[in-house]
């Protein structure tokens, strides 16, 4: 009888144990949710999120087709005009043979003036903001706001502004210096705003831990800060060299149509966004070389991001070294 009643007593243990094990496998299948009495399943959670990719995926593979297709359809037109000569020599019969480099010229005279102004006033005001005026400030707020508004503004009203200011106020007429010092008040606000965000984005322990160890408010700036906040300020030139280069309603007010090679900054200089605008709308038998001067154009561009964001971190890490 007792060995009867022990083996009962087994099984009974077993099955106990087998069914705790089978809830705790429940359990673990489901996800409680906290203020809720209703646990939603792993595989409903899964289920849920499987159309979410597939939007998304789509979404990047339609913005991805887009872009292929474009840059395809410039190379295509564009390619059979590339050579050294379409490169080096002066545009001819209005634009349909020849070449750009006048052009070229002018289009990096006019990023190197709005990069020379932008960069060093984008940065010394992204500092003021981010480290000595309190977010909560009037002031801080104010410039924020304009900066916001400023962003938005259509580029012909920069055009425009440039034209009554920089070109007839200041008597710069139709110059490369002109619209440099335009798209540099275009450029600023994006540059402002990314180097902001680039400081915030540092911890306060580092400023902190600088203080401690005595460190002067310039030295923790030029050491500390600056390195550490390089992807913001990187972001921000990208940015703004994206813009600047390729920017054409400004430039019509400010540097002018003139497509010869500039002896000086105050020579009126043809940028390759004009070119190409010219050759698409105004010369008939122009679309061949204005689809080399676009692929010139994004090659260009390409190459400046690259040059500054290398530059950048170079630097960058020499500070930190």
């Amino acid at each position: 009888m007792s060995r009867r009643r022990g083996d009962t007593e087994t099984r009974r243990r077993g099955e106990s144990e087998t069914r705790r094990e089978e809830e705790i496998k429940e359990t673990r299948k489901t996800i409680p949710i906290p203020n809720s009495q209703f646990p939603i399943p792993n595989s409903q959670i899964t289920n849920n999120k499987q159309p979410i990719t597939i939007i998304i995926w789509a979404i990047a593979i339609f913005v991805t087709a887009i872009f292929l297709w474009i840059l395809s359809d410039i190379v295509w037109h564009g390619i059979g005009q590339i050579n050294w000569d379409f490169l080096t020599s002066q545009p001819e019969n209005a634009g349909r043979e020849g070449g750009i480099g006048p052009i070229i010229v002018s289009t990096i005279l006019i990023l190197g003036v709005c990069l020379a102004v932008s960069v060093p006033l984008g940065v010394g005001t992204a500092i003021l903001l981010a480290e000595f005026t309190d977010t909560e400030s009037f002031f801080g707020r104010l410039v924020r706001r304009s900066l916001d508004v400023l962003a938005g503004v259509p580029s012909i009203v920069f055009g425009l502004f440039g034209n009554a200011f920089f070109s007839k106020t200041l008597g710069l007429g139709f110059s490369i210096l002109s619209g440099g010092l335009t798209l540099a008040c275009m450029v600023l606000p994006i540059l402002i705003r990314s180097a902001e965000e680039g400081f915030r984005a540092v911890p306060n322990d580092y400023r902190l831990g600088a203080a401690a160890l005595g460190y002067s408010r310039t030295t923790t700036l030029w050491q500390l800060l600056l390195p550490a906040a390089a992807p913001g300020l990187v972001v921000g030139l990208v940015l703004g060299i994206g813009r600047a280069i390729a920017e054409t309603a400004a430039l019509i007010f400010t540097s002018g149509y003139v497509d010869r090679m500039p002896e000086s900054l105050l020579d009126s200089g043809r940028s390759l966004s004009i070119h190409i605008f010219d050759l698409s709308m105004n010369v008939a038998g122009g679309n061949a070389n204005a689809y080399a001067s676009a692929l010139v154009l994004l090659v260009l561009l390409l190459l400046i991001n690259s040059t500054a964001v290398g530059i950048t971190q170079y630097w960058l890490h020499r500070r930190i070294s």
